[in-house]
């Protein structure tokens, strides 16, 4: 049976769990009503484990007086900017025609304004492109050529997105998937079956295969592995930030780079207000990574808002958001395993917390063996990152299920440089 595209769509996951966060403190942890419980640390940034590198600029811009959604930016454009970083704008993994689409959104809770742009092309800080669609339109959301034109007439200049090592990464890709497609059905579908894993003899030949046409490309012998896991399992790369200043003031953003190898104009979660992210000056801010289709059909950042608008702690309202997700699989584990979400949380009173459907997800066959947790990154005086706490314990999986290979049968096949 022929593994379609689709069948990768959601094995992307992100980082791990564990009870003893600082700041991630349920509602029966506190003393008093959920809302005005024990408060956290003001400043404080909360984002992606990706941008825990810059952390420490976006924190001494909000100590030095900065607005907040400069400071959230602050973080996110490392990414962006990043041609190493194939999940976000510069030498992010394009969509199946060889073409990087990006898309973004951002929220400021004191002007309680929205702007976002999905599907955009050759621009690279899509999320200072959705600021200038909140600040110079009277729109929220721009897509496709006109975002790009709108960048344009802002000053963003036009550039080629795709460098060259992504570009290899893709046409590894387009030999190895040419027969495939993203048309579905996905996992979600009650119609869907999952194939039978493939024999490990067949894996190693498969990952042998890729190792030789990836040296044919040039691709360098320290990246074949990566780049291959890239073409086996498509990922989802996305970086999310909120900030909270000393007043109380917050504000939150997403850009992505969206699924690796995606049907041309596919849109995820990040640029949609209400999913990807969503902050609410009374209340505090939200935002996701992993499968972006799950996160739409539960409206995940904002759920996690209105939860804690309703005195729901942090962890408490994004559990009940993973809990959505779940339900929506009719909690059947054996698809479930096959998915992933982790969400952000920043309360206006500086509680936050990090949650994730599982606890993290397992690595390759080539990797170091321990598992790989999810992570929140935090600065609230002290730069970190933290495990998150999962809804469900144990690692997702990636799909198709591949058999535990001895490192011996994947050794490098030299370059024919």
């Amino acid at each position: 049976m022929a593994f379609s595209r689709r069948d990768f769509l959601t094995t992307a996951v992100v980082g791990s769990l564990s009870l003893t966060l600082q700041g991630q403190q349920s509602k029966q942890d506190l003393p008093q009503a959920a809302g005005s419980g024990i408060p956290g640390k003001r400043p404080i940034i909360i984002s992606a484990s990706n941008g825990e590198p810059y952390l420490e600029d976006a924190f001494g811009m909000l100590r030095g007086g900065a607005d907040t959604l400069d400071a959230a930016l602050r973080v996110v454009r490392g990414p962006e900017d990043d041609p190493d970083d194939d999940s976000v704008g510069l030498g992010g993994l394009p969509n199946e025609e060889g073409v990087v689409e990006l898309d973004a959104c951002c929220m400021h809770g004191p002007t309680r304004r929205a702007g976002a742009v999905g599907g955009v092309r050759n621009i690279k800080n899509v999320s200072l492109v959705a600021k200038a669609v909140m600040n110079h339109t009277a729109h929220v959301m721009l897509v496709g050529e006109g975002a790009e034109q709108f960048a344009v007439a802002q000053g963003f200049p036009r550039e080629n997105l795709l460098t060259e090592r992504s570009r290899k990464i893709w046409q590894l890709w387009k030999e190895y998937q040419s027969d495939r497609d993203w048309w579905g059905p996905g996992p979600a579908d009650p119609k869907f079956q999952f194939p039978t894993p493939p024999h490990s003899e067949v894996w190693r030949e498969r990952i042998r295969g890729l190792q030789q046409k990836a040296a044919d490309l040039g691709i360098a012998p320290e990246f074949r592995l990566q780049a291959i896991a890239r073409v086996l399992v498509p990922p989802t790369g996305t970086i999310h930030c909120s900030a909270l200043n000393a007043k109380g003031e917050i504000s939150g953003c997403t850009t992505t780079s969206g699924l690796a190898f995606k049907l041309p104009g596919r849109v995820g979660d990040s640029p949609i207000i209400g999913a990807g992210c969503y902050t609410d000056q009374d209340v505090g801010s939200a935002g996701a990574t992993g499968s972006g289709e799950e996160n739409i059909k539960v409206a995940g950042a904002h759920t996690i808002v209105e939860n804690m608008r309703h005195g729901m702690a942090p962890l408490d309202a994004g559990m009940d958001a993973l809990k959505r997700i779940a339900r929506n699989y009719n909690n059947d584990m054996n698809r479930l395993k096959y998915v992933d979400m982790t969400y952000y949380i920043l309360r206006k009173d500086g509680v936050y917390a990090g949650v994730s459907l599982w606890e993290g997800y397992t690595p390759w066959p080539w990797e170091k063996p321990e598992l790989k947790p999810h992570r929140i990154a935090v600065h609230d005086g002290t730069r970190r990152l933290e495990k998150t706490v999962s809804l469900f314990k144990g690692y997702s999986q990636d799909f198709p299920a591949y058999p535990n290979l001895r490192p011996e049968l994947l050794k490098e096949i030299p370059s024919k440089d």
